[in-house]
């Protein structure tokens, strides 16, 4: 397991990353093969943020917690995480495992955002993410879906072998949008 830190607005301190490096390795019992953990540790004003990020067999576990103390903000998004990885672990027990080879599509997240001074312009991108795609059903869909914590998902339908998109309603329900062949 290799752990990164990065210190964002705010000193770097040695007991600070240590620290940081000690609480996030306790994941380590969860995993089997290796992986490239990020850690973001950032100040905004009075807010401390500790951010986790990591790929697990194609699943992204991220965390994000911030209050007015760093280290409480570390220990709360570490047992975020944890919590995340084990909800992982138990759900894939009796799963099939992925297939070797298996074909991954990556794909760019952009969001735009508008200026509240100006009304006309043009949209800036304000954040931009890389993640992979890769061939799963829908119910493990739902699952990444739910572990991530976002209301919506994109991935390869395994027995279509299309790009798809499951989504969170307002009802509670989910919704799926395939393409039209």
């Amino acid at each position: 397991m290799h752990i990164n830190v990065t210190f964002r607005h705010m000193d770097a301190t040695e007991p600070l990353k240590q620290y940081a490096v000690e609480k996030v390795s306790k994941i380590k019992k969860y995993v089997d093969a290796p992986i490239e953990v990020q850690v973001v540790l950032s100040v905004e004003k009075f807010r401390h943020i500790a951010e986790v990020s990591f790929n697990l067999s194609g699943f992204v576990v991220k965390g994000q917690e911030a209050t007015e103390d760093m280290y409480a903000a570390i220990d709360m998004v570490t047992d975020k995480i944890e919590r995340q990885v084990r909800r992982y672990r138990d759900r894939l027990k009796g799963r099939r495992s992925a297939v070797p080879g298996e074909e991954r599509l990556e794909v760019t997240e952009n969001v735009f955002s508008y200026p509240a001074e100006e009304q006309e312009g043009e949209a800036q991108v304000i954040r931009s993410t890389n993640f992979s795609i890769k061939p799963m059903a829908i119910d493990e869909a739902v699952m990444q879906m739910n572990l991530m914590d976002n209301d919506f998902l994109v991935f390869r339908n395994d027995t279509s072998n299309e790009v798809n998109v499951i989504y969170r309603r307002k009802d509670g329900n989910y919704g799926l949008i395939e393409p039209n062949a």
